[in-house]
């Protein structure tokens, strides 16, 4: 089954085409990350424009290096939720209207089960259950996959997202965004120890994080050694920020372990690339004795292809859907069509 797929969350236009959930025949991706750098993070008016300037062109490159014609696709899988509305809404749109024109099924992804399903792609033995440590720019979830559609959040920030952390950090220590991949460079310049940084707990709610603390931490570091004309220690910063951000997921996503009896963690999203967490997990999985399946740097920010890989398992659920499909802005990961 060839699955055209596309994804539009954020400020990556992504088209693929994705065969029976498991190989991938294209993934053609297009970042707006160098425009949005001018202003230090995404702005959604421009990610929306562009993402309607790209689209088409992308989709018939996929066909194209995927080999194939628009006769030989199956279905149409999108994300639908959640992500910045009006960029959501430029690929569910054009989704549609493929859909439609080629007489095809419309299926509806969730992005975090998109992330997920990376690891499907990346590891074609792997099955639920597991747990997954959903860790991006917008969401920092523990998720129990139960199935490959049948999923339940077990714990969750409370407020900040990682990703959105890292970024903000970056831009205090002067890095550019996006600033995941510069924090992590910058962080292996040294072996940190110099900051004591916060780490939250959430009282009656053992699996739920925080991250606001912690970036506030940082940014009053950084005002106050500018008001002082002291110098920060940039590379001792951005690791014992790191380590405070794996402080927070690490030992929460092995606690969902024990609590679920699960024997398999999967780790995705754009935060699953820093080497610091990757790390961490290896060594705690290593000390529980579980199978620890860290995607691909490649599979790790948002692609088409992930949603390729979703969109197979939803239409063997029967999650389709019709025109009437709408964007959402937020959508709980438990939801189906």
């Amino acid at each position: 089954m060839n699955i055209l797929a596309f994804e539009s969350s954020c400020d990556e236009t992504a088209v693929a085409v994705v065969r029976d959930g498991r190989t991938v025949l294209s993934d053609a991706i297009l970042s707006q990350a160098d425009m949005h750098a001018l202003y230090g993070g995404v702005v959604p008016e421009i990610a929306s424009r562009k993402h309607v300037e790209a689209i088409a062109g992308l989709s018939d490159q996929a066909l194209a290096d995927a080999g194939i014609t628009k006769k030989d696709v199956d279905a149409v899988a999108v994300t639908y939720a959640p992500g910045l509305i009006g960029a959501v809404l430029v690929g569910v749109s054009f989704a549609k209207s493929v859909a439609y024109a080629l007489g095809v099924p419309l299926i509806p992804v969730h992005h975090i089960r998109g992330h997920i399903a990376a690891n499907y792609l990346a590891f074609p033995d792997l099955e639920p259950p597991f747990l997954a440590l959903a860790i991006s720019g917008g969401n920092t979830l523990i998720v129990d996959v139960r199935d490959y559609t049948d999923m339940e959040i077990l714990g969750a920030t409370r407020d900040d997202a990682a990703g959105e952390c890292f970024d903000k950090a970056a831009r205090v220590l002067g890095l550019p965004y996006p600033g995941g991949k510069p924090m992590d460079e910058l962080a292996r310049q040294s072996s940190g120890g110099k900051y004591d940084l916060p780490r939250a707990h959430v009282d009656g709610a053992e699996l739920d994080m925080s991250f606001s603390g912690l970036k506030t931490a940082v940014v009053n570091l950084a005002h106050n050694a500018e008001q002082k004309g002291e110098e920060l220690d940039a590379a001792a910063l951005a690791r014992d920020f790191t380590r405070a951000v794996s402080d927070e997921l690490v030992p929460r996503a092995m606690r969902a372990m024990e609590l679920t009896g699960r024997k398999k963690l999967v780790a995705a999203g754009g935060v699953a690339a820093n080497s610091v967490i990757r790390g961490d997990l290896e060594a705690a999985c290593a000390r529980a004795g579980v199978s620890l399946y860290l995607p691909p740097l490649r599979w790790c920010g948002d692609n088409g292809a992930m949603i390729g890989a979703q969109g197979y398992y939803e239409y063997l659920a029967g999650h389709t859907a019709g025109l009437d499909l709408n964007a959402w802005a937020t959508m709980d990961l438990g939801t189906n069509m």
